[in-house]
């Protein structure tokens, strides 16, 4: 798709069969807890949520990306260059990054909305939070409990939707 050689998806097929899915799962006793994962109530990925949460976790072999007190770092993709690497006694990791206060809000905002328990509104600026009734009215979103989430309709818009409400 990318160089161009392949059509890229139609988003209205793609948005059918995302809600196909869902209905199969759902039929089957599974229901949403990020955008794209479903589970047994109480039975979530934690590792999964480790992602959209920012907690730490270590990812192993090549290309594998980990998050560490804060410290995002990455290991070499190719298996040869990451070999090569512990061959020799070093390390695989191409590349590092601290984010800083802002991006790591920003970041919660856009990761931790597509969760089914939502983001703290708190999290929010005051002039984002002006603009979530106007998603609410929309469908893409909706309060609950101190939360902001995205609908059952949302879900298709998430990243829409993170757009529109960001500063």
């Amino acid at each position: 798709m990318k160089r161009g050689e392949l059509p890229l998806p139609d988003e209205d097929d793609l948005a059918d069969k995302y809600a196909l899915a869902d209905g199969l799962l759902r039929g089957q006793g599974l229901d949403w807890y990020e955008v794209s994962n479903w589970s047994r109530r109480g039975h979530e990925c934690r590792h999964n949520v480790a992602y959209w949460v920012g907690d730490d976790w270590w990812g192993f072999g090549p290309g594998a990306h980990s998050h560490v007190g804060g410290v995002r770092f990455w290991n070499a993709k190719h298996p040869r260059s990451y070999g090569s690497a512990l061959a020799a006694g070093h390390s695989p990791a191409a590349g590092r990054e601290r984010l800083g206060a802002e991006d790591r809000r920003i970041e919660r905002v856009l990761l931790e909305l597509r969760l089914r328990r939502g983001l703290p509104e708190e999290v929010l600026t005051p002039a984002e939070r002006r603009r979530v009734p106007g998603l609410e009215r929309r469908g893409w979103l909706v309060r609950e409990r101190g939360s902001v989430r995205v609908t059952d309709a949302g879900r298709l818009l998430a990243d829409a939707a993170v757009r529109e409400l960001l500063d």
